[in-house]
């Protein structure tokens, strides 16, 4: 037996194999999983959807109500309807679904550098050739709006967009936002926009592209907004035309998503204004913890991120990040390296504050040590 040549040539998450690398009693910085526990209107009607029943196959688009609650609690973005969501097993699985239900073979798709791990192969998954274009490196980690129209051929079929930025933090600007949308109408190209840490942001405003469904697909879910990672529950959103083509992916990816999970968040979604008010305190207070640890140590720097709950500071130093992060990680420190996320990622580390407060003194306090005697 063997394995196929396009899972083979796909290399393993470069975040996950830090975790192969670390003790047992390690600090993990290194996974972006919320530790709050999920609304309890999530839970209970989760459970009670589960003894009601519900525990059999649903639409493959996900129950009516919540395709319909969803577009409702996303409508200040744009004008939509339950037509224009379809719920799916995941963010990480909207991705995959859009991926392969709108990329051919030989197509060229624009991806961010840094950007989050599984864009690039996603795109090779689906026989395209992912085509990297520059963040800026000013801490605010904006589109480089030049390198993308000069990168674009005959057979650029799509942009991937991510705000708020995993690995940065990056919040896109108006101006960005403005500039992509007039590229993509103008080339006929496609905006796939992650916008899954939407509810994360610290300073500025959510650009979302759910108005502009006529040249965008947007990808969102529940794994970060309501802390419940272990659900893999997210949606898409997207105009009548691309819907179609996507539930016909979906029915061949899982035939319908979990459904006493949808019940669950469902009941969450009236209820979350609370709820995300006092995630976005905790994480924010963790936010401002670790930059100021960072910018204390020599050699280290960073700009607080607006959005998700990433640092990704620049260190200056004659080693790689993978160098470095080796280095973290055999002191008991797990992070990732800047290069896992792309050529551009290269003299960064990334570290998720999504941990608790001691965990990140902690983490500071060994990254100080390491500092100290690197070269």
């Amino acid at each position: 037996m063997k394995s196929s040549k396009r899972i083979s040539e796909i290399p393993m998450s470069g975040i996950r194999k830090m975790f192969d690398l670390a003790g047992p009693d390690s600090i993990n910085l290194g996974l972006g999983e919320p530790d709050l526990e999920p609304p309890a209107h999530a839970i209970e009607a989760m459970c009670e959807a589960s003894r009601m029943g519900k525990n059999k196959y649903g639409p493959t688009a996900g129950i009516p109500e919540l395709r319909s609650a969803i577009a409702d609690y996303f409508s200040p973005y744009g004008k939509l309807d339950g037509s224009n969501i379809m719920v799916t097993p995941s963010g990480s699985t909207a991705l995959l679904e859009v991926t392969q239900g709108m990329i051919d073979p030989g197509d060229e798709v624009l991806v961010p550098s840094p950007g989050f791990v599984i864009y690039s192969p996603h795109v090779r998954l689906a026989g395209g050739t992912p085509v990297e274009y520059k963040l800026t490196d000013d801490g605010l980690f904006q589109p480089d709006i030049e390198m993308i129209k000069e990168s674009i051929t005959p057979r650029t079929s799509m942009i991937v967009v991510n705000t708020p930025s995993n690995p940065t933090g990056g919040v896109l600007t108006k101006e960005s936002k403005k500039a992509l949308v007039d590229i993509a109408r103008d080339n006929d190209i496609t905006i796939l926009a992650d916008e899954v840490y939407c509810e994360f942001i610290y300073e500025g405003e959510h650009q979302s592209f759910m108005d502009s469904l006529d040249c965008s697909v947007v990808v969102n879910g529940f794994s970060k907004m309501m802390a419940v990672t272990g659900w893999r529950m997210g949606f898409l959103a997207a105009n009548d035309e691309i819907m179609e083509s996507m539930v016909k992916m979906q029915y061949h990816v899982c035939a319908s998503p979990n459904m006493p999970a949808m019940y669950g968040i469902l009941a969450a979604l009236p209820h979350m204004k609370p709820y995300l008010d006092n995630a976005r305190s905790v994480f924010k207070g963790r936010r401002d913890l670790i930059c100021s640890r960072i910018n204390e140590i020599p050699n280290m720097s960073i700009v607080p991120p607006r959005g998700a709950f990433y640092a990704f500071p620049s260190f200056d130093l004659r080693m790689s990040s993978q160098e470095l992060a080796d280095r973290l990680v055999r002191a008991g420190l797990i992070c990732t390296p800047g290069s896992a996320f792309g050529t551009f990622g290269e003299g960064h580390l990334r570290f998720s504050y999504a941990a608790d407060e001691s965990k990140i003194s902690r983490g500071m306090d060994i990254l100080s040590d390491v500092m100290s005697r690197a070269e």
